[in-house]
């Protein structure tokens, strides 16, 4: 298979494949789990902390799983990790129409769910794009994160008005078969890298390579460091704590707004509306950001969406607690803003911090401590609910670790591999597994 002028560059179908798979993966596992709190909890009699227990067990999960298919992705490619995830999260979702006890949830909710999510979602897609696109690295992880923004935006109102209408039950059961149907297809598209097919990253042909249009691709690639030389680098453990202290109020909002919203006397389908408003500006902030990535200092423009993270969040809590309707809506809207610049940034960060030649490697090895770190949020904000009845407190304390996040990827060093100078010559066995 060789590249022709005429065809389109095949990176392209893979952009596709992982906004169809992200869509699955992240709506599933985070987006419709605040739909089902409420009438599952009432009729089990579960604590709200041991509801949201499956979402930070999923957080574990989801990093454990990325670490240990990383380097498998290097070798391998993303096909075989697709079809197993869709099978496994489809039928995990189903299964979920058949619970009785809290256990139950907290296995299939918090660990085979999340498992196969984790194959299908970021990790793979945002590993195989690393590795097809370099000058277009940026632009593509934000188009193909948008079916995450996507599923924001559309599935908590449509989950919840299917719990309304069909029931709890039945609604894990429809939404484990759109799952399969969605997803099974996409792992057809997925390729390892473009050298496999002869092709070059970002749609380069022979002609521009042999003209010099490819240096930066090839730089990026022999200046790339193992997980072991990674690991030795201060920046790893930087932009680790960074981006785990960011997260934390993106999985602790998508759990915990539908009960805060109805906690302050607003209707489910007006709380679950507001992750769709949140969303909307993370889908459309996307390609910006994106744009905005290929041309200025990634860190700064991360620590910028941390920031207005932060201060959304505050601004949440305020004019929720006084239901204040208008600063509710605004305060969503510019949250969906800084969320829409985590993903392509963090993705973006680390593939040029770190190169594109055993980023499946590196970028696992980074997950179970920043999934780790953001997996508590979710499970100490309804600790302090059950225990004193109301959010406030707890999510200031998340606020200001998305603030905290930004001081940090201000002040972060410059990329780590300055100092490398030699091109990798073999292949650390550590990425073989």
């Amino acid at each position: 298979m060789t590249h022709s002028e005429n065809r389109i560059y095949y990176g392209y179908w893979i952009v596709v494949a992982g906004f169809v798979t992200q869509f699955v993966a992240v709506g599933m596992a985070n987006y419709v789990v605040g739909s089902f709190m409420i009438p599952m909890t009432e009729e089990f009699g579960w604590s709200r902390a041991e509801f949201s227990a499956s979402r930070s067990i999923g957080q574990i999960v989801m990093a454990s799983t990325g670490f240990i298919i990383g380097s498998y992705i290097d070798r391998y490619g993303g096909r075989p990790f697709i079809i197993l995830g869709s099978l496994i999260l489809s039928t995990a979702i189903y299964s979920l129409g058949s619970i009785n006890t809290l256990t139950q949830w907290l296995v299939l909710n918090g660990f085979i769910l999340t498992m196969g999510a984790a194959m299908i979602g970021n990790l793979v897609i945002n590993v195989t794009l690393g590795k097809w696109f370099v000058e277009k690295r940026g632009r593509t992880v934000a188009v193909a994160g948008m079916g995450i923004s996507l599923a924001g935006v559309i599935l908590p109102p449509i989950a919840t008005w299917m719990v309304d209408v069909y029931g709890w039950r039945s609604s894990w059961e429809m939404l484990g078969i759109g799952a399969a149907g969605f997803t099974l297809p996409m792992a057809i598209l997925i390729r390892r890298s473009p050298e496999d097919y002869s092709m070059y990253p970002d749609g380069k042909t022979a002609e521009d390579i042999a003209s010099g249009g490819g240096v930066a691709a090839q730089v990026d690639f022999d200046r790339s460091m193992t997980r072991a030389e990674a690991m030795r680098t201060s920046a790893f453990y930087f932009l680790v704590l960074a981006f785990g202290l960011f997260q934390i109020s993106i999985t602790t909002m998508l759990v915990q707004t539908i009960p805060l919203m109805s906690d302050a006397g607003y209707s489910r389908l007006v709380a679950s509306s507001m992750i769709s408003v949140a969303s909307i500006p993370a889908f459309l902030s996307k390609p910006f950001w994106g744009m905005l990535i290929d041309q200025y200092s990634p860190k700064k423009l991360a620590g910028l969406g941390a920031a207005i993270t932060g201060f959304a969040v505050m601004a949440i809590v305020f004019s929720v607690s006084r239901q204040i309707d208008y600063l509710i809506f605004g305060s969503f809207l510019i949250m969906g803003i800084g969320w829409g610049g985590l993903l392509p940034l963090q993705e973006v960060i680390w593939a040029s911090f770190f190169g594109r030649r055993y980023l499946g490697s590196v970028r696992s090895t980074a997950m179970p401590f920043t999934f780790g770190m953001s997996a508590i949020g979710p499970i100490l904000v309804a600790y302090y609910y059950d225990t004193v009845g109301d959010y406030n407190l707890a999510l200031l304390a998340i606020a200001i670790c998305n603030i905290a996040s930004a001081i940090m990827l201000f002040r972060i060093g410059d990329d780590p591999r300055a100092q490398k100078s030699e091109p990798i010559t073999e292949v650390d066995s550590s990425i073989l597994g």
